[in-house]
């Protein structure tokens, strides 16, 4: 099922899927946020904006308002 990823948990891995606006398409593409890549979520700022992400080996922060352009689908993390 996708969803937002502004709409996902702490902990939780995800493909992206598809963005909701072109606008931002380019700037996330340039960060490594391209449909197909796992990302992993990371942490939450206490006001929850922004979000920190796991992509393409590093971290980044997105704001609320990027993260809710982001239809994304739910993996499960498999362990060592």
């Amino acid at each position: 099922m996708d969803r937002r990823l502004s709409e996902v948990g702490v902990g939780k891995a995800v493909i992206i899927k598809h963005f909701e606006n072109d606008d931002i398409f380019l700037k996330l593409m340039e960060m490594g946020c391209v449909p197909g890549e796992k990302i992993i979520i990371d942490q939450v700022a206490p006001l929850g904006d922004p979000i920190s992400i796991l992509v393409a080996g590093y971290r980044l922060s997105l704001r609320l308002n990027e993260a809710e352009n982001i239809w994304v689908e739910e993996i499960a993390i498999l362990s060592k």
